[in-house]
């Protein structure tokens, strides 16, 4: 990771939780960020761990975005766990934090271009239409551990060799 986009990640990272003290005239740790997410997430929060964890690579392809929201968004999910214990992940005290608090939206996903980070796709068919998916999914398939069916025509999804 490049040694000046860490230190913005750090500063934004910084600044929310500055501007979260003065909100709730309290006290809250700084929380450490490392950059070891990886797949088509932007970023995690590690509650008790008080940790965010970033997505190296889409964070490169997106550095406006992540310091303007990915990383406020994280940080919101710390300090709703501070302020408030265990809520919805993306439940009111979330919201109010994210658009009163740092004045930003309370978007739950992001959407950035995953190309970079997307893994091999594996082809499947229904009924009604074709299916591509992930490794992870067409794995559970061969090992017989899943099926998957077609939201709309309710059918079975069967692997194209």
């Amino acid at each position: 990771m490049d040694k000046e986009l860490c230190y913005r990640a750090q500063k934004a990272v910084v600044q929310c939780i500055t501007i979260a003290q003065r909100h709730f005239q309290h006290s809250f740790p700084i929380p450490s960020v490392n950059y070891r997410l990886r797949g088509k997430t932007a970023g995690k929060a590690y509650l008790q761990l008080n940790q965010i964890r970033l997505n190296p690579v889409l964070f490169q392809e997106n550095q406006q975005a992540f310091l303007h929201e990915v990383i406020p968004h994280e940080v919101a999910h710390l300090i709703t766990y501070q302020m408030y214990g265990r809520v919805r992940p993306h439940g009111k005290e979330w919201q109010h934090i994210m658009e009163s608090v740092f004045e930003a939206s309370a978007q739950t996903t992001h959407n950035f271009t995953i190309t970079s980070v997307q893994g091999k796709m594996f082809e499947y068919q229904c009924g009604c239409q074709r299916h591509q998916l992930t490794i992870r999914r067409h794995n559970k398939v061969l090992r017989n551990q899943n099926s998957y069916q077609c939201k709309l025509c309710m059918q079975t999804l069967v692997y194209i060799d």
